[in-house]
C-alpha cells in the first residue's frame, strides 16, 4: 500500500496531494508564511526545553539551532522565492520542519516531540500579534505627532463645532485636534492587553503530552518579555482564538475613529465649507472633470473600514459553531486578521501624512463665523451668573435668537441691552443684562471664557497641548 507523502498522514493510503485542488484548498502558505520568524523562535524555545528535560541531546539541539538559523536567513533573503515553500506541505510549520530535516537529519525529526501544529500555530499567532502591536502602536504615535504639529500651527483658529452636523458652540481648532488625539491614543492603549498573554506551547494537539515537557521553561525560552506565564488548560489553549478576535476588535476601533476623522475632513475640504486645503499628494483628479481635486485618500480610509469590520465579523462567525478543540476552520483566522492589520497600518500611515500636510483656511472660516448663533449657550450662561435659572435663561435666549431672525440681524450681539432686558421681562426674569453682556458674545470672546477642565476653547486647548507635548516626548 502506498502511503501519503505527508509525514503526518502515514495512516492513509493517499493524501490530499493526490488532488491539486485539494492540495491548494488545505494550504495556508499564501498568507501564513509571514509567521516564519515567530515559528522559528518557538521551535528554538521548544528544542531548548526538550534538551533540558533530556528528550534530545546537546548535539541535537546544536544541529536544530544551526539548521533553523540557516533557514531563517534563507527566507529573509529569498522571501517568496525560497525553494522550501511547498504547497503540498500545507503551511509554514511543515515547510520549515521539512527544510530542517534536510539540513539536520534525525535531529530535525526530533523537534516535533511533544508538539502539535495546533499549539504551534497558537504560539506563532500570539508572537506575531505581539510584534504587530509594537509596530502598530508606533504608527498611532506618528498620527498623534502629526496632529500635535498641526495643532501647534493652527490651534488658536476659532471655528464652529458641530452636533447633528449643525453649528453648536465656538471652539478653537486645537480643541478638536486634541479630541482626535485623545481618540487615537485610546485606540493605541487598547492594544496594551496583548503585553500580558500566556504561552500555549506544550498543550499539544488537545490533551497535552505524556512526556515530561516543561511548559514554563518553553515560555521562559521564548522570552519573559513575551509571556507572563503559561495557559491553564490544554484544550482551551488550542481551541481559542481570543487573541486574534481581541486584536481584530482593536483594529476595528482604530479604523472606526480614522473613518470618523476622514468623514469630518472630507466635509471640511468641500467648496461649501473650505475650512481646509488638502495637499495635492493626497487628492486625485477626475477622468472627466478637469477642475476636480477629490479627497480620495480620505474616502479610501473611510471605505477600508468596511473591510476591517468584515474581518472581525468573519472571525466571530468562524468561531461561533466550533466544538471546544482545534478545527481546521481556525486556519482561516490569519487570512482575515492579516488583511485587517495591513489595511489599518496603511490607513494610519496615510492619516499621518494627510494631517501633517493639511492647511487650515483661517480667513475663510472667519468670514462665516458669526453664522448660526454659536454664542447662544454663552449668553444663557451669562444670565445664569445674573441669578436667572438655567432653564429660564435657555428659554430667554431662544426667544432672543427668534428676535434676531425676525429682524434679520443674524447675530445676538446686534441686539441692544434694552432688547435683552425686554425679553427677560417677558419671562418674568430680572432685567439684569448690562453692557458687560457683549464680553460674552461673539465666537472670539466665547472661546476665551471656557473654564471647565478639558474644554475646547483657549484655556483647555493650551493645557491639553502642554500635556501632549510631555506625553509625546516620552
Amino acid at each position: 500500500m502506498t502511503s501519503s507523502s505527508k509525514p503526518w498522514e502515514h495512516a492513509k493510503s493517499t493524501g490530499s496531494e493526490a488532488d491539486p485542488l485539494a492540495a491548494r484548498f488545505v494550504s495556508s502558505l499564501d498568507y501564513d508564511k509571514r509567521l516564519y520568524t515567530h515559528d522559528i523562535r518557538g521551535s528554538k524555545a521548544h528544542a531548548a526545553m526538550l534538551c533540558k528535560v533530556d528528550l534530545i541531546t546537546e548535539d541535537d539541539l546544536s544541529a536544530i539551532n544551526k539548521g533553523l538559523d540557516e533557514i531563517e536567513a534563507e527566507i529573509t533573503e529569498q522571501g517568496d522565492a525560497w525553494p522550501g515553500w511547498k504547497v503540498e506541505l500545507e503551511d509554514v510549520h511543515m515547510c520549515v520542519e521539512a527544510a530542517l530535516i534536510e539540513k539536520a537529519g534525525d535531529a530535525g525529526r526530533k523537534l516535533h516531540t511533544g508538539r502539535s501544529r495546533n499549539d504551534q500555530v497558537a504560539l506563532d499567532l500570539k508572537l506575531w500579534i505581539k510584534q504587530a502591536v509594537v509596530d502598530i502602536q508606533r504608527k498611532h504615535v506618528n498620527v498623534l505627532k502629526s496632529f500635535y504639529k498641526i495643532a501647534t500651527e493652527y490651534g488658536h483658529v476659532v471655528m464652529p463645532s458641530y452636533t447633528h452636523l449643525q453649528r453648536a458652540q465656538p471652539i478653537v481648532f486645537g480643541g478638536e485636534a486634541c479630541a482626535w488625539m485623545t481618540a487615537i491614543e485610546d485606540c493605541q492603549i487598547r492594544y496594551d492587553i496583548f503585553l500580558h498573554e500566556d504561552s500555549p506551547l506544550g498543550s499539544g494537539a488537545i490533551a497535552g503530552s505524556s512526556l515530561p515537557l516543561d511548559r514554563k521553561e518553553v515560555a521562559r525560552q521564548v522570552g519573559l518579555d513575551q509571556f507572563r506565564g503559561i495557559t491553564q488548560n490544554s484544550i482551551e489553549s488550542t481551541a481559542s482564538r481570543d487573541a486574534a478576535l481581541d486584536f481584530c476588535y482593536a483594529l476595528t476601533m482604530t479604523s472606526m475613529w480614522l473613518s470618523r476623522w476622514a468623514e469630518q475632513w472630507i466635509i471640511y475640504a468641500t467648496t461649501e465649507f473650505k475650512f481646509i486645503t488638502l495637499a495635492n499628494t493626497y487628492t486625485t483628479g477626475s477622468s472627466m472633470m478637469p477642475q476636480k481635486q477629490n479627497p480620495d485618500m480620505l474616502e479610501l480610509i473611510r471605505g477600508k473600514t468596511g473591510q476591517v469590520y468584515g474581518s472581525l465579523v468573519a472571525l466571530l462567525t468562524m468561531c461561533k459553531g466550533l466544538t471546544i478543540g482545534y478545527n481546521r476552520d481556525l486556519q482561516e483566522d490569519k487570512r482575515h486578521l492579516f488583511a485587517a492589520y495591513d489595511a489599518v497600518c496603511d490607513c494610519l500611515d496615510m492619516a499621518a501624512g494627510i494631517v501633517r500636510t493639511t492647511t487650515f483656511n483661517e480667513a475663510n472660516i472667519k468670514r462665516g463665523l458669526d453664522k448660526g448663533y454659536l454664542d447662544a449657550t454663552s449668553l444663557a450662561e451669562y444670565l445664569v451668573t445674573k441669578g436667572v435659572p438655567f432653564r429660564t435663561s435657555h428659554q430667554i435666549v431662544g426667544r432672543m435668537v427668534g428676535l434676531c431672525e425676525e429682524r434679520a440681524l443674524g447675530m445676538l450681539k446686534a441686539l441692544r441691552v434694552e432688547d435683552f432686558n425686554a425679553v427677560c421681562k417677558e419671562y418674568k426674569a430680572a432685567e439684569a443684562v448690562g453692557e458687560d453682556v457683549y464680553d460674552w458674545l461673539g465666537p472670539e470672546n466665547v472661546v476665551k471664557r471656557y473654564q471647565s477642565a478639558g474644554n475646547a476653547g483657549v484655556s483647555g486647548f493650551e493645557a491639553q497641548l502642554k500635556a501632549w507635548k510631555e506625553r509625546l516626548a516620552q
